[in-house]
């Protein structure tokens, strides 16, 4: 029976990947900055661990508490909108130390195991807005870039020992917490600074307005299929706008 680690399982695309592969027969260890009673169900499948991507010594316990993987999945990730010039750079590190340099920690935390096994799979949840240029994501969208080309170029480095690198590429979300989240980075007036307003307003109407977003259930499934390529694709788009973005691409 195969294990997956996934991290930022306390909601959203984690929580629903975590019970996508349970019912599937994985053994699961889900984590979270903050463990909570209820969030998964209790099961000898599933293991929820504490886990803090920013910070090395809880890392390193999460692995050891853990045991042998054959699956990472680098969910956890923070969101940021707003217009740059008004994003504290407090914020813009706060963001890249979790998306980016989280996602580089953990990879290689768990590297050595897959190397020396010859088998093993890193899957990074980055986001749609990879695939198209999108205005107040500047921050999240070259935190997300990064772990693109992070990934692109892992993946030949690991080829030759068996193991595989893939990203997933979700779209938009209306069920998940991602705009109360990205709030938390500023007041509105430093995150969309006066002169910028008008427009913020009509382009977030815009988007709210368009007709195709993302289920959770589609990146739970997306990555399933990411875990289980071996056909080489490097890229997983997830949900209906972000199949149209990546085929418009």
């Amino acid at each position: 029976m195969k294990t997956v680690l996934i991290t930022g399982t306390s909601s959203g695309y984690g929580r629903e990947t975590a019970l996508h592969f349970h019912a599937r027969g994985w053994n699961v260890v889900a984590t979270m900055r903050t463990p909570r009673p209820g969030v998964l169900p209790e099961s000898d499948r599933l293991r929820v661990l504490e886990l803090d991507v920013t910070r090395p010594e809880s890392i390193k316990a999460a692995f050891e508490a853990a045991g042998p993987v054959d699956a990472l999945v680098n969910n956890a990730g923070v969101p940021s909108m707003g217009v740059f010039e008004g994003t504290p750079m407090a914020r813009v590190r706060e963001v890249f130390e979790t998306n980016t340099f989280g996602v580089m920690a953990m990879t290689q935390a768990v590297l050595p195991q897959f190397r020396e096994r010859g088998s093993g799979v890193v899957v990074n949840v980055t986001s749609s807005v990879v695939l198209g240029h999108m205005p107040l994501t500047a921050v999240y969208k070259a935190s997300k870039m990064a772990v693109e080309g992070f990934t692109a170029s892992l993946a030949l480095e690991l080829a030759p020992f068996g193991v595989r690198a893939k990203t997933v590429e979700p779209g938009a979300c209306l069920t998940t917490n991602f705009a109360a989240n990205a709030a938390k980075g500023g007041s509105p007036a430093e995150l969309v600074p006066a002169p910028y307003a008008p427009w913020a307003k009509k382009t977030m109407g815009d988007f709210m307005g368009q007709d195709q977003f993302t289920k959770e259930s589609d990146v739970a499934e997306t990555v399933w299929r990411a875990v289980h390529d071996t056909t080489g694709q490097l890229r997983f788009p997830a949900g209906a706008d972000a199949v149209a973005l990546s085929q418009a691409k």
